[in-house]
């Protein structure tokens, strides 16, 4: 009679404990009986109710917190608005209470304050991205529990611990922190247990809900899909339930997206109007028959019409069509009902009604989980059209900019001038007129004012006439008889092919999910292939070249004759002076082709072998991320004393191999820097020293860390200064080089700061590789600068994912991001981040402009053919992903494979176009040759 109406509140106070970074194991687990003793007797012999809720990815903080209250999924792009969240404009629970006149009391993380403004009575906001805080963020949500549980001013109460989380990021799940922090949270939940239950009136039940937002990786990060990040504990305690009996049973699985509904019911509010979650049934178990029903109806009906609004085809959907059925059964139930008949079969109809309920809202639930993404397909085109116009027009001018007067021209005047320009642009305006009026969605693209709109068209269209008369050009350049060749017809050597299949194989991989989890793999393969490659061509020019071919150009004695003559001239990549003074004395020309020649042949074997060690440090991807790996190994807390020993040695190493090349003051600038790094290290309690056995005067090292950003900004500095000077006053390259080496240390400096202790031998083998492969691989062998390009972009990709990176957002060590900050500022925290994340890739970026400055004995031109290459290698893969992604944005894994790695190639393509700016700032050719 009054099902129109919302059924009355089953609970007087609700108080919900989000606890961020809860893993299912935390409680049902080992650790949950040993430090959660009142939360583990409570489910196992106490009056709840227990599940295993489910997250789906992207497993970060605000998407999770509107998934818990609007029940829907949140879309991926929401893992970059997590770090400023605007107000959740979507029908949510917070809302539905307030509008339903309840007050709500929130303390703890301000993404909260952030998400629902004006909705709370009384809030105080913890910020959640100062990682480094673990009891602070803490104590200010528990100093105000005693008050706000005497009162009765409130009907709902918000907390959200964030100490788990920051722990986890720090530190990783099995850090002896956990323990305590968990300890602590048991103690939380027994106060407000008791106090509900001591403040009980015999009307209404409370209820006490405690949940996870999302779960934490085995290094204790999160945003991912394994296991430990999208599993978490959901607890309902309240006086309502019965106690629990009889043998302990796993706990359920339900999703995540469920509470919203459940809690919907709990205090007689609407479901939220997009919700996809289903009633968890236990919660409302206690009540008569009519009543559950009731409950399942309005979830049903709910997620009926949200089905009717997306669906087109809705009366075909199972669920529809079980829940109508069910719909039916429940009117006969209640003919029966309303008749007066009490029997063992009404209330055996009854479950049988119930169960077919339960069925339709499990279909109708996944059926609008899979539909959720809606795509704006429209700007998505005009984006990809944009950029595979500009990939065609670098390969177009690949000739010309690898030319030696290396010129990238984009042709744009004449096509402005053409016929053809203004029949495209009218082409496209008509076209973009007929979608944006037709479409029923919104679309992003459309939204822009018309002169944006116009302005891209004018882009489109000259790009595509510049393409065109590119193409034009190419023809009649063939046509003409070859006076001089601007590309030297020499035959293709092994490396050669191994580049350009290496390059084409790792775009098509990139077009299967499993190879995207586990790209390591690729690049791991391809490195390993390539030092087997030049080791051939090492073999052939030290052995095969003297015996038959006198014509094939110079001979390893020539070339190592001129890097004598090179290092004499000036002093590159030599580690003393004594050498120089050694080379003068004897011949020299005799002493490198001796002992240089047996250590250029052995360098392709220790560089895989410290490849060999890299991979064994730390364990990524997917499929094997979980097994166990040194770097593991040194963080137990066991062996602090081996981590301390190999931290240090990591240090002194980094100096031997970075001071080479400063200048005096960068020297001992370099010196004081690392042992600051070792001192802040010590600090935080990551490492010890010699003389202390207590690590108790645990601090956050901010004194320390600051201390080191002193010598970093000093070095890069006296390293701008020398550029500068080498760019205004006098066009010397030595005072060039030595400047660029300088910012290069000051990076690597800043890199062995932000690097966990564990990571510093990823750092060591990255400068001994370098080193290795100036003095005895590239000299020697005379590789051109695109050949030398192509190699440093390889090694960088291949040192992203030695640092323990994936493409999965878990694996991006957020604690880098406030090293030194006493707060949370939020230019530096993501500047300190991205650089910690891509420190591979831009060391080996910054090593190729040092490389090609330095060699006095290359083309003029090379500096402009590195960054030519280094641009092209990365836009191809970019370019052909974007289509990828784009076709295949239904696939199951588009989520949790696809979307990951495309926000991780978007911030490297960011990143690169840093780098060749720096390229072409310090490239001179232009300003003095051309």
């Amino acid at each position: 009679s009054n099902w129109t109406k919302i059924p009355p509140p089953l609970f007087k106070k609700v108080v919900i404990v989000l606890i961020d970074a809860l893993r299912d194991d935390f409680v049902f687990g080992s650790k949950g009986k040993q430090f959660m003793p009142y939360t583990t007797q409570v489910v196992e012999r106490g009056t709840s109710y227990s599940f295993i809720a489910e997250a789906k990815p992207p497993t970060v903080t605000m998407p999770r917190i509107k998934a818990l209250m609007t029940g829907s999924i949140p879309g991926f792009i929401d893992v970059i608005v997590n770090l400023n969240s605007p107000a959740l404009l979507d029908d949510n629970l917070i809302w539905q209470a307030k509008t339903a006149g309840k007050r709500i009391i929130f303390y703890g993380d301000d993404t909260w304050v952030k998400l629902f403004p004006k909705h709370f009575v009384e809030y105080d906001g913890t910020t959640s991205f100062f990682v480094s805080d673990f009891t602070e963020v803490d104590d200010n949500v528990t100093r105000h529990l005693d008050r706000v549980l005497k009162r009765e001013d409130w009907d709902l109460l918000i907390l959200h611990y964030l100490g788990l989380d920051h722990i986890g990021h720090m530190t990783g799940p099995n850090s002896p922190l956990v323990g305590p922090k968990l300890r602590e949270m048991d103690n939380v939940l027994k106060k407000i247990h008791i106090s509900l239950l001591s403040k009980e009136e015999a009307s209404l039940p409370n209820l006490l809900v405690v949940c996870g937002d999302h779960g934490m990786s085995e290094t204790g990060s999160h945003g991912g899909s394994s296991e430990g990040e999208v599993r978490t504990p959901l607890l309902f305690i309240s006086s309502a339930f019965e106690k629990r009996s009889g043998p302990l049973t796993q706990p359920k699985l339900v999703q995540q997206t469920d509470l919203a509904s459940t809690l919907a019911v709990g205090l007689g509010l609407p479901i939220s109007r997009n919700s996809v979650g289903n009633l968890i049934l236990p919660v409302v178990g206690g009540k008569t028959m009519r009543e559950q029903l009731r409950f399942v109806h309005l979830n049903g009906f709910q997620l009926s019409r949200l089905l009717q609004e997306n669906t087109p085809a809705y009366e075909k959907d199972p669920g529809y069509e079980h829940f109508k059925i069910a719909e039916k059964s429940h009117g006969n139930w209640i003919k029966l009902y309303l008749e007066g008949n009490n029997s063992e079969i009404l209330l055996n109809l009854g479950k049988k009604v119930l169960k077919q309920y339960l069925e339709a809202l499990k279909t109708l639930s996944s059926s609008l989980s899979k539909q959720v993404a809606q795509y704006d397909v429209y700007s998505m085109m005009v984006g990809t059209v944009i950029i595979m116009e500009v990939l065609l027009l670098l390969l177009l001018s690949f000739p010309k900019a690898l030319s030696s007067r290396a010129e990238f021209e984009v042709p744009l005047s004449p096509p402005l001038f053409s016929l053809l320009f203004y029949l495209m642009c009218l082409m496209l305006c008509a076209v973009h007129v007929i979608v944006c009026t037709s479409a029923e969605s919104l679309c992003y693209f459309c939204s822009m004012s018309w002169l944006t709109a116009v302005g891209v068209m004018m882009l489109i269209s000259a790009l595509m006439c510049g393409i065109l008369s590119a193409i034009a050009k190419i023809f009649e350049n063939s046509r003409l008889p070859l006076k001089n060749p601007v590309v030297s017809s020499s035959r293709w050597s092994e490396v050669n092919v191994l580049i350009l299949a290496g390059t084409i194989g790792h775009v098509l991989s990139l077009g299967a999910s499993s190879f995207i989890e586990e790209e390591h793999q690729t690049w791991y393969f391809l490195i390993n292939t390539l030092c087997l490659a030049l080791c051939q061509e090492l073999c052939r020019n030290n052995f095969l070249l003297k015996e038959y071919d006198p014509q094939h150009g110079t001979t390893v004695k020539q070339n190592f004759d001129s890097i004598g003559e090179a290092s004499e001239c000036k002093n590159i990549d030599i580690p003393a002076a004594g050498n120089a003074k050694l080379g003068k004395a004897t011949s020299s020309a005799e002493f490198i082709q001796g002992s240089d020649k047996w250590i250029s042949l052995a360098s392709p074997w220790i560089i895989l072998i410290c490849c060999r060690l890299l991979r064994s440090l730390n364990q990524t991807g997917v499929q094997w991320a979980h097994r166990p790996d040194f770097g593991h190994w040194l963080t137990s807390s066991e062996h602090k004393s081996e981590l301390s020993f190999l931290a240090a040695v990591s240090l002194l190493m980094i100096f031997f191999l970075v001071q080479r090349r400063c200048s005096l003051v960068s020297k001992i600038a370099m010196a004081l820097g690392l042992l600051g790094v070792y001192s802040y290290r010590a600090a935080i309690g990551n490492v010890i020293f010699p003389w202390q056995h207590d690590t108790k005067d645990i601090s956050k090292g901010i004194t320390e860390a600051r201390f080191v950003y002193v010598f970093v900004l000093g070095i890069v500095f006296t390293g701008t200064k020398d550029l500068l000077k080498s760019q205004v006053i006098s066009a010397d390259s030595s005072v060039k080089s030595t400047g660029l080496w300088e910012v290069y240390s000051g990076l690597v400096l800043l890199a062995a700061l932000l690097f966990r202790p564990h990571n510093l031998p990823v750092l060591v083998f990255c400068l001994l590789i370098q080193t290795m492969m100036t003095k005895y691989i590239w000299r020697p062998l005379k590789f051109d600068a695109a050949q030398i390009t192509i190699m440093h972009y390889w090694f960088g990709q291949a040192f992203f994912y030695f640092q323990g990176n994936s493409n999965g957002i878990a694996t991006v060590d957020v604690s880098a991001g406030f090293v030194g900050l006493e707060s949370y500022v939020e230019i530096p925290a993501i500047f300190l981040t991205a650089f910690a994340t891509y420190a591979g890739p831009l060391l080996w970026a910054i090593h190729l402009l040092c490389y090609l400055s330095s060699e006095v004995n290359r083309d003029s031109a090379a500096v402009g053919h590195g960054c030519f290459c280094y641009a092209l290698m990365r836009s191809i893969p970019v370019a052909i992903y974007i289509v990828l992604v784009t076709g295949l944005r239904y696939h199951l894994f588009i989520w949790s494979v696809f979307s990951p790695k495309l926000l991780y190639e978007g911030v490297h393509v960011f990143i690169t176009a840093a780098i060749c700016l720096f390229f072409t700032a310090m490239d001179q050719n232009h300003s003095h040759k051309v």
